[in-house]
């Protein structure tokens, strides 16, 4: 047998320790624990945060960082007349955001493109009526395009907008072989399929080089493939129970994702030539899904019932991890409405409302990353303050009843801070204790005010465009965001600041009332979570537009948070009764595929 210095022309590394810079290949044997160890590529799912809207018989088209997801077959849960709708979501890799709705309130919209130029063909009306219509997306709006020669139900279509096939599906009359090109303006006849009964087919590539493999019986382990004109029979699938799957990849380099009736974890590779089983998926799927991507990295989401599940997949030298809460040290005491500074390993808790209702405290907590310490107390019981800053360095300021007072904070003791133009409680703010913006709150009424700190003084500068009070915010006094809250009554409105002026932001995804925790994130990384009177919805922002991330454990509000929008705090709150549970969000991460081989 060849030896590893005879193959690679080099001997195996012996160290002390595992390596810190490392590629695919490499392999070295560790002497500390007598262990012989390589980098190798596999491919695995992992949990992505949920759809907004749940359902099946969905149609997508893009990528897994750009996706967008039309139509939805909502059975069993709508009576039969409101089943089938057009919702649609876009997908960054991360969460959804809500897109236009498509105008055509149908399931099995056969979808292809990209995100932002898909079109969909054909579908079914609350399970009953088969149509023929086709829209077109422009990563914005929904229009409408010439119908097909055709109805159809689990029509199937691959390509480009401007360059598509699509073909079989299921009329009243039967199961089709017919096959239509699209160009984004309409349709022609043709290259027909070499067998019938192509519904529910899992289907990816181009018009000029697609495959379509699966579908209802009998031919749902057959393969076919398009060389633009014809269609040739390719290698059958290794199984029969694909009766509709979805497909990504290109014709060479398909995967057969889930989507089976009935549900299914399964999936397979395709090279061109030869089918090959791979990582199971973590939720059995049944009935079209939204999907997109390639062979080593794409997503998967939707199921029956409303389901909402979402599952990446990567192919690589690397293991993904999605992003999550858990739960962290809690509290010595149940509190609501206090304020948070600081980072996930270096936090503050500050002041807050205690048991009984109204109650106001002056603890200062310090969190280590694991545990909670006593900090400084603040010179007097508060809450409903604002706060920034980081455990060494913080600035509370404001409070109840619309106090003016603000204190500084530097590791042990508070000492007193500039005196606010306009005393106010539920306050938002961001930036440094040097180098702040306090917005907005509630005096007698909601006020819009902005007040700028410099470390010495308050000084005002430009309202805020909306009066607001129980916001959240994040950032610097040059590049900050501030988000939600109540006018009343609650608004999903953002805007961002870049030290002179406002402009407005993206809009919430899910409302969740006043008194979001925060400050957490900056002005292109943010993230917000939970809300009045007890919510356990988060939400991430890239600059652009926001987008859900996964839920809290503990539904809260009048939370406090601190953080980045990658490593985050909830601290206690109020969940139908005033909590001491924090938790921690640890955004998506990646390591490297290490294994351990045996050396006998």
């Amino acid at each position: 047998m060849a030896t590893y210095d005879e193959i690679y022309g080099k001997r195996v590394e012996v160290l002390s320790s595992d390596p810190g810079t490392l590629a695919e290949g490499d392999i070295w044997y560790n002497s500390a624990t007598g262990t012989l160890k390589g980098v190798v590529s596999f491919g695995a799912w992992f949990a992505s945060t949920p759809q907004i809207v749940g359902g099946y018989s969905q149609g997508a088209a893009g990528t897994t960082e750009a996706l967008i997801s039309v139509g939805r077959d909502k059975y069993p849960g709508p009576p039969p007349s409101a089943r089938t709708t057009g919702d649609a979501e876009e997908y960054n890799g991360s969460g959804w955001t809500t897109a236009a709705t498509n105008p055509n309130a149908w399931a099995f919209q056969a979808t292809c493109g990209t995100q932002t130029a898909a079109i969909t063909a054909c579908g079914t009306l609350n399970g009953v009526t088969y149509q023929s219509g086709s829209t077109k997306y422009d990563g914005t709006s929904w229009t409408s395009n010439p119908s097909l020669p055709t109805i159809s139900e689990a029509f199937n279509q691959f390509g480009t907008q401007t360059a598509s096939i699509g073909f079989g599906g299921g009329t009243p009359s039967g199961y089709p072989s017919a096959a239509f090109t699209g160009d984004g303006e309409g349709w022609t006849a043709g290259p027909n399929l070499s067998n019938d009964k192509r519904y529910g087919t899992g289907c990816t590539g181009t018009s000029t080089a697609g495959i379509a493999f699966g579908g209802q019986a009998p031919t749902n382990s057959t393969v076919e493939e398009l060389d633009g004109t014809t269609w040739t029979s390719g290698t059958a699938m290794p199984t029969t129970g694909h009766n509709m799957p979805t497909g990504v990849g290109s014709q060479s380099s398909a995967f057969a994702l889930p989507g089976v009736m009935p549900s299914t974890t399964s999936t397979f590779k395709y090279d061109g030539t030869t089918w090959t089983a791979d990582a199971s998926t973590a939720t059995p799927r049944s009935g079209r899904l939204s999907s997109g991507g390639t062979q080593t990295s794409c997503v998967l989401a939707g199921a029956p019932s409303n389901g909402t599940a979402t599952e990446e997949y990567t192919f690589g030298t690397t293991t993904t991890v999605a992003g999550a809460w858990a739960a962290g040290g809690s509290l010595a005491s149940a509190t609501q409405s206090l304020a948070g500074a600081g980072i996930q390993t270096a936090a503050l808790a500050i002041g807050g409302s205690v048991p009984p209702p109204g109650a106001a405290t002056a603890e200062t907590l310090e969190y280590n990353g694991s545990t909670w310490s006593e900090g400084g107390d603040l010179p007097s019981a508060k809450f409903a303050m604002g706060s920034l800053g980081t455990q060494t360095a913080a600035l509370s300021y404001g409070g109840h009843p619309a106090l003016s007072t603000s204190e500084e904070y530097n590791g042990s003791s508070w000492t007193s801070g500039g005196t606010l133009g306009t005393g106010r409680r539920y306050i938002g703010g961001f930036g440094t204790q040097t180098q702040a913006a306090v917005i907005a709150g509630y005096t007698t009424t909601v006020v819009a005010n902005v007040e700028e700190y410099d470390g010495s003084s308050f000084s005002e500068v430009t309202d805020i465009p909306t009066a607001v009070f129980q916001l959240g915010s994040a950032g610097t006094q040059t590049a900050g965001l501030s988000w939600g809250g109540k006018t009343p009554p609650s608004v999903g409105t953002s805007y961002e600041y870049d030290g002179t002026n406002w402009t407005s932001g993206g809009a919430l995804i899910t409302i969740t009332g006043g008194q979001p925790a925060g400050p957490t994130g900056t002005q292109t990384a943010a993230l917000q979570f939970g809300g009045y009177p007890s919510s356990n919805v988060s939400q991430g922002y890239d600059g652009t537009a926001w987008s859900t991330r996964p839920s809290m454990g503990v539904a809260r509000g009048y939370a406090a948070g601190c953080g980045t929008a990658d490593a985050a705090l909830a601290i206690a709150g109020n969940s139908g009764g005033v909590v001491a549970t924090i938790e921690e969000w640890t955004g998506e991460t990646t390591s490297l595929n290490i294994k351990t081989f045996g050396t006998n």
